[in-house]
């Protein structure tokens, strides 16, 4: 491993070529403040993410912490995993500031940006949520879909509208009867949905008036009008013969219209075998349908979700992406996106015969770690053994058992520092991260390290006395948290302002070698 300066590790990523930059910083202190391609890789989950995220072990990676050593033991797990090219940024985030280059808050900043680039070239027309309440309330005849997942949509939406998220939209068009009859509005949270959707819609080739809601529900409820909570998402509309031609047809369109290629499935099974690059395999369609009908090696990456949240499932950048579905419009509107961002693109339409795709080669497993039923635990907890909850920050304030401590494991060390010879009983929602995090402590002198299995569930099942504490941890420990703007979506209508003044003001943000990653593609 290098430790290199910010500067040279700037140099680096923008001099071409794959690079992974990684923060292994926790997930509140990404949002608080970060580099504006870094991708967040908490090291509390290091290695049971990082070997998706990062799948060729000899790309560069630029290693970013909070200037508290926690890169260098990364950078050790992951040599142990391999990882051949590792380097470390001096003086971690404050560094990186202290050096003036550009800092950036917020979480999916590359695709939020991108999202706000393409609204300043293609100018998709907006529609006010006074104007559409005004729609509403003259039952003027309008379509108006919810572009986010099934469990955003039911976490609140605007009365009335949909939930077909993007790309489903278009690929389900011909579906919906009346659809080129009357307007069509698409709204999400906040901008970029909306903005994506719209300008997605155009460029399917559909022939009726769209429109996105200007900043999505936070608008609304910021006019005053109020959202529903709990609403459930119908199934996806099915496609006939016609409606499957349709979607194909467009798909043609966009790949001939943006350059963008398409590969047989043994042009991209000789992508992925390709050792000199990185190439992801991403399923762009429904959940249900990458569930019931399984692409070997491929990882599921809904299409509108993989261009709003790019970095969630691409740690290499300007990587090879393969993105597969049926008639080929869902992946050519996500790999529009994507091209903007620097991936090389290709799209795959599925086949019967798949016999040719290879399977990825597995993941390096966790070591072995002992575990303890739910009610020995609790036995050995009443007989000094320590409970470490690795849960979330809120979850433990919400709830967790009594006499148990709260750690992340940058400093779960420190926080058992002096209790070596007593057992560790460990509890967290990921498991197989566990077993990961036990070998800090053996490395610390802690012999007796077990897991609880079934984990919190298991626990309250077995009769595990629950206690609250709403300030503990403390705000400043709660490293794994993102309190920016948190609760706009709760009811904060500050925060909902806050947060939208924030998403409008990235490009303004931009540095020239920043903006200049991205490779826009005007109307």
């Amino acid at each position: 491993m290098k430790v290199v300066t910010p500067q040279e590790a700037s140099d680096l990523f923008h001099a071409g070529g794959e690079v992974a930059f990684m923060d292994v910083r926790e997930a509140g202190q990404f949002g608080e403040a970060h580099p504006l391609f870094a991708i967040p890789l908490p090291f509390s989950v290091l290695e049971s993410r990082v070997q998706k995220l990062v799948p060729r072990r000899d790309v560069p990676v630029l290693l970013l912490d909070a200037g508290d050593d926690i890169s260098t033991r990364a950078a050790q797990c992951l040599a142990a995993l391999g990882y051949t090219n590792l380097h470390i940024i001096a003086g971690g985030m404050p560094g990186w500031a202290a050096a003036g280059l550009g800092v950036y808050k917020g979480v999916n900043v590359p695709s939020k940006t991108l999202g706000e680039l393409a609204e300043e070239l293609w100018h998709p027309n907006m529609i006010t949520p006074q104007e559409l309440a005004q729609w509403a309330n003259a039952k003027q005849d309008f379509s108006f879909f919810d572009a986010r997942p099934p469990a955003e949509y039911q976490k609140m939406r605007v009365p009335g509208s949909v939930c077909l998220p993007n790309a489903e939209l278009a690929h389900r068009a011909a579906s919906l009867g009346v659809l080129e009859q009357a307007p069509l509005v698409i709204t999400c949270a906040g901008r970029t949905r909306g903005i994506v959707g719209a300008i997605g819609m155009r460029i399917a080739g559909y022939g009726g008036p769209v429109m996105a809601l200007e900043n999505g529900t936070q608008g609304w409820a910021l006019a005053g009008e109020t959202l529903e909570r709990g609403a459930t998402a119908a199934p996806f509309p099915s496609l006939d013969a016609a409606a499957a031609n349709a979607s194909q047809q467009a798909a043609d369109r966009i790949i001939a219209q943006f350059g963008l290629t398409e590969v047989t499935i043994e042009d991209a099974a000789a992508l992925l075998r390709d050792q000199g690059r990185t190439s992801y395999l991403f399923d762009t369609r429904s959940a249900l349908e990458a569930e019931n009908d399984p692409v070997p090696g491929a990882v599921h990456a809904p299409s509108g979700q993989v261009t709003q949240a790019t970095d969630q499932w691409i740690g290499t950048l300007r990587s090879r992406v393969v993105l597969c579905c049926d008639t080929g419009l869902r992946s050519a509107l996500a790999g529009f996106w994507l091209k903007q961002l620097g991936y090389d693109v290709f799209v795959l339409r599925l086949t019967a015969d798949r016999s040719a795709l290879p399977n990825p080669a597995p993941d390096t497993q966790p070591p072995s770690l002992p575990t303890l039923t739910a009610q020995d635990a609790l036995q050995a907890l009443a007989d000094g053994a320590v409970l470490v909850d690795l849960r979330g920050s809120m979850a433990f304030r919400k709830a967790h058992v009594a006499k148990a401590i709260w750690a992340c494991r940058p400093g779960l060390a420190a926080a058992l520092s002096g209790h070596e010879d007593r057992l560790v009983l460990l509890l967290a929602d990921d498991v197989t991260q566990t077993a990961w995090v036990a070998q800090d402590l053996h490395k610390a002198g802690h012999a007796r390290v077990m897991a609880v299995a079934g984990g919190m569930d298991a626990l309250v099942h077995a009769g595990a006395p629950l206690v609250s504490s709403p300030d503990i941890p403390a705000d400043e420990r709660c490293i794994d948290h993102l309190f920016f703007v948190h609760d706009r979506h709760d009811g904060n209508l500050d925060a909902s302002r806050r947060y939208l003044e924030w998403e409008t003001g990235l490009v303004a943000q931009l540095s020239k070698a920043e903006r200049a990653e991205y490779h826009l593609i005007a109307p």
